[in-house]
């Protein structure tokens, strides 16, 4: 809008005919004086608008905002008017001109800007306010410049007390030094993410915080989580969590104890009345050989016990060798028929393809009669058992551990028995728990499964529900087929006894040594007895030509047997060493170390064989 006054007595002169749009009629405004232009400002800017008017008199050229009230409707709307003066050549004032511009708009959004500003800076505060969590406004110095309430209900620090103060007056002592660090990383906009550390509380004990940053220019804004009643139950769990495993530890080595010594007292039974019958001077000869094979028949149950043991507990000493699957699970299924008896039908799904597994094949074997076995019982003797083999496959997720995509031989067993409640599958594998009734079974047979899967870097899966049978499938590492047809020779049957071979026996055991000595001898060897590995070491010499053999217990204290034998090998690489052991963790991971292994309890029959085998029947006088 624009508008041309005289600058004598500030008479409107002309009006551009935009001011009727805002104004309303402009000719009243043009006939009347200057009276008539101020009834329609608003009477809060009257005031603003004529202290403007002698400025512009004065040919100045000025700038003021007031208000109008519109006499049709009484809208309200914000002018914007510019006066400056108008000269003529001689550069005198003639007139004053001006522009009128209608911003009522432009008010309109500016007050909603506000507004919003407000609304927002009013939440922001209550935020601030009511905030649960440490709010932080930290220079990169470390001194605060602004902290919330809850300073006061967290750490009951004042916050007025707390800002201007530095971080380093409120961390605890021991995280000073990584707070300065985590500060220093902030504050390069590298934002932390979960960063503990402990404040001390106004009553002096620790508080666990944990932080999150954001850093714009030399200031860090960041808020903090207690966590310290989260850690404190952290520490309860896991405390708990212990204890429980303690707890569970000595309940699974109680049943392990009392299972052990059910069936030993049951096998040392059997030998004590068979011992004692063989005492008597007017035995028979048929009951002195009834009881003789009786007490040879027990050391071979205790034997088997002790090994599903050792082999559930991962430390049966394995003889691994290649071979495949295919070939010897027909050759088992075979045996199953008779394991299972004649109302079970056994099924076999076999790939044509060889699949080559490295293990202990007899450890498998018998890995494989004990499912079966418990799938008779499951079936009560009566069903279909299925025995499938797939190569090439990766292990899955078993039990919490993590799956293995290595190529893994699965061979899995299916029965259609009454299937595994779900309170009692977890529980399957442990060592003499079982489901079946007194003198039924010892609870070791998927012990020793367990086991034999475990040290041979597999693993035993199962899957089953009650009234739909159950699946136990063994995942092996799978091997080459050039590594699985490896040949192998066959060694010759030994002679019974010896002819005269001297042969260094090493045993810690009194009772052990002496034994061992006195079968050698009774079976026509010469024998020397050290009672460790330096007495042995010492007995051989500087060249070990005094002895053909040596037959060292694993287990001593000092240099345990395969070390004895790594230093002979070094020392007289001529000089075979036969390893004894019932139990060895060492063996149990490496196997032989490359020795021949005697398992006790053995025969002297065996002994003898494996000397002769070493020895090549050589030596003697």
């Amino acid at each position: 809008m624009l508008w041309i006054a005289d600058p004598a007595g500030g008479r409107l002169e002309w009006l551009s005919p935009a001011y009727e749009r805002v104004w309303g009629d402009r000719r009243e405004l043009v006939m009347g004086d200057l009276g008539r232009w101020a009834s329609l400002v608003h009477p809060d800017d009257r005031a603003r608008a004529f202290a403007a008017m002698p400025r512009l008199l004065s040919g100045e050229t000025h700038t003021v905002e007031y208000r109008i009230v519109r006499p049709e409707d009484g809208a309200v709307r914000h002018i914007r008017d510019t006066g400056f003066p108008i000269r003529d050549a001689e550069g005198c004032l003639r007139h004053l001109g001006g522009i009128a511009q209608d911003v009522t708009e432009e008010h309109a959004r500016e007050e909603a800007l506000e507004r919003r500003i407000a609304e927002r800076t009013a939440e922001r505060d209550r935020v601030w306010r009511n905030s649960r969590d440490l709010l932080v406004v930290v220079g990169v110095d470390g001194v605060f410049r602004a902290v919330n309430p809850a300073w006061r209900t967290i750490l009951g620090h004042d916050p007025a007390e707390v800002v201007g103060r530095s971080f380093q007056e409120f961390v605890w002592p021991e995280d000073d030094v990584v707070t300065r660090t985590a500060l220093s990383y902030a504050a390069t906009d590298d934002d932390l993410t979960a960063f503990e550390n402990r404040y001390r509380h106004e009553d002096g004990t620790p508080r666990w915080i944990s932080w999150h940053t954001a850093t714009e220019g030399d200031i860090v804004y960041a808020y903090g989580r207690a966590v310290t009643a989260e850690k404190e139950r952290a520490v309860a769990l896991h405390e708990a969590e212990e204890a429980l495993r303690q707890s569970q530890k000595l309940e699974a080595i109680g049943q392990l104890t009392g299972g052990v010594a059910h069936d030993f007292n049951n096998l040392l039974t059997i030998i004590r009345s068979s011992v004692d019958f063989l005492r008597r001077p007017d035995l028979a000869e048929a009951r002195k050989a009834r009881y003789l094979d009786a007490v040879s028949d027990t050391v071979d149950r205790a034997a088997k016990l002790t090994g599903q043991l050792l082999s559930f507990a991962r430390r049966q000493a394995l003889k691994a060798e290649a071979f495949d699957l295919v070939a010897v699970l027909r050759g088992v299924a075979e045996m199953l028929d008779t394991v299972t008896g004649a109302r079970i039908r056994v099924v076999t799904e076999l790939p044509d393809a060889p699949c080559f597994v490295r293990a202990d094949r007899s450890q498998f074997e018998t890995a494989l009669v004990n499912m079966s076995v418990n799938a008779r019982v499951a079936m009560d003797g009566e069903g279909t058992l299925t025995l499938r083999l797939a190569c090439g496959v990766g292990k899955p997720a078993i039990r919490g551990h993590a799956p293995a995509p290595e190529p893994f031989a699965a061979v899995s067993m299916t029965d259609t028995g009454s299937g595994i409640p779900a309170d009692v599958v977890g529980r399957i594998f442990e060592p003499f728990f079982t489901t079946k009734e007194v003198g039924k079974g010892t609870g070791l047979g998927l012990s020793q499964v367990f086991g034999f899967a475990k040290q041979s870097g597999g693993d035993v899966d199962v899957a089953s529900a009650p009234g739909r049978g159950s699946t136990f499938t063994l995942y092996l590492p799978q091997v080459d087929a050039a590594r699985g047809e490896e040949l192998r020779t066959v060694e010759p049957d030994a002679a019974d006894g010896g002819t005269g071979q001297r042969v260094l026996v090493v045993e810690d055991n009194v009772e052990v040594g002496r034994f061992a000595t006195q079968i050698l001898e009774d079976l026509g060897y010469e024998t020397t007895w050290a009672a460790n590995a330096g007495e042995a070491l010492a007995h051989l010499g500087p060249d070990g030509a005094g002895f053909d053999a040596v037959f060292s217990d694993v287990v001593m204290p000092g240099m345990n047997g395969v070390e004895l034998a790594r230093e002979i090998r070094r020392r007289f690489p001529s000089l075979p060493v036969v390893l004894a052991s019932g139990y060895s963790h060492v063996l149990a991971q490496e196997g032989g170390h490359g020795f021949e292994l005697l398992h006790k309890p053995y025969s002297a029959r065996q002994l003898s064989h494996i000397l002769q085998r070493v020895t090549g029947g050589r030596g003697g006088p």
